[in-house]
C-alpha cells in the first residue's frame, strides 16, 4: 500500500476511489487528521491531509510523530509527501515540480525522533540520503511516462515557519546551498527512516522564495493560490501514473 501525504493545495486526493475513512489514535497523539483508504489506478492508497482537511493545523504545530506512525500501522510500505514550497534558485520558478534528493533542517522544537529516551537504548539511524534513491526513481519514472517536466534533485530548506522568510534569510538559505524552502520537510523525512519506511517527495514551487524574481519587494499571497490550482492537477496526474505502475 501506498501512503500520501498532502501539503498545502492537497488536502483532498481528487482521483482516489475511496472506500472508507479511519479515525485512528497512536501512542503519540492524533493524527492531523483522518485517513482515507481507496484506491488510485488500482492501486492500494492511505491518505492523510497534513494540515488537516480544513487546512487549520500550521506547519510548526503538525503532529509529524502521530501522522507517520499512523500511516506506517496502516500498512503503508513507501510514502510520498506532497508539498508546497518557495524557489530559491533561479531555474526553479513558480510552477516549477521537483523530486528533491537532500534537505537541511532549520527547524526547532518539534518532536523529532521516536527515540526519546526511557527505557529505549539511542538510535542513529543514516541520512546520507533522506529521500529513498529508489523511490525518487519511480517517481522521476511516473512522471516521463505522463508527459510532465520534472526537475530531478535538488536541496530544500526546513524553516520553522509559521511566517515567510525575509530576503536575507532566503540569501543565507542559499548560501548554505539549498534550492527550495519549505516549512513541513522535516522531521517528516526522519521519521519515515526511523520507521524503516522509504519516502520520498513532490515538491510543487508556488512562488519565488523572498527577495527573488516577482518577490523581490514582497509576496503575491494571491499569486501562490493561482499557482497552486493551476499546477496541482500536474501532481495528481504525476500520483496516478506512479500508481498505475505498481499495480
Amino acid at each position: 500500500m501506498i501512503a500520501i501525504i498532502g501539503g498545502s493545495g492537497l488536502s483532498q486526493l481528487s482521483n482516489l476511489d475511496i472506500t472508507r475513512r479511519e479515525v485512528v489514535r497512536t501512542p503519540y497523539g492524533e493524527p492531523s487528521g483522518a485517513l482515507q483508504f481507496g484506491h488510485l489506478c488500482d492501486q492500494r492508497t492511505v491518505f492523510i491531509a497534513r494540515h488537516g482537511y480544513g487546512h487549520t493545523i500550521p506547519p510548526h504545530a503538525v503532529n509529524y510523530r502521530a501522522n507517520l506512525w499512523a500511516l506506517k500501522q496502516a500498512g503503508a510500505e513507501a510514502i510520498i509527501s506532497v508539498a508546497s514550497v518557495g524557489g530559491i534558485a533561479e531555474h526553479l520558478g513558480p510552477g516549477t515540480v521537483l523530486i528533491p534528493d537532500q534537505i537541511i533542517d532549520y527547524t526547532w522544537g518539534r518532536k523529532a525522533t521516536f527515540f526519546d529516551g526511557g527505557d529505549s537504548p539511542v538510535v542513529h539511524v543514516d541520512f546520507t540520503e533522506p529521500y529513498n534513491p529508489e523511490l525518487r526513481q519511480r517517481l522521476l519514472a511516473a512522471a516521463k511516462r505522463s508527459g510532465e517536466e520534472v526537475v530531478d534533485g535538488g536541496t530544500y530548506a526546513a524553516t520553522q515557519g509559521p511566517r515567510l522568510e525575509s530576503a536575507a534569510e532566503v540569501n543565507r538559505l542559499e548560501r548554505d546551498g539549498a534550492h527550495v524552502v519549505g516549512m513541513t520537510g522535516m522531521p517528516e523525512a526522519v521519521l519515515a527512516r526511523e520507521l524503516e519506511t522509504p519516502y520520498a517527495a513532490i515538491l510543487l514551487v508556488s512562488n519565488h522564495a523572498a527577495g527573488r524574481g516577482l518577490s523581490a519587494h514582497g509576496i503575491q499571497m494571491e499569486a501562490i493560490e493561482v499557482t497552486l490550482k493551476q499546477a496541482m492537477g500536474r501532481v495528481h496526474r504525476l500520483l496516478q501514473s506512479f500508481c498505475s505502475s505498481c499495480t
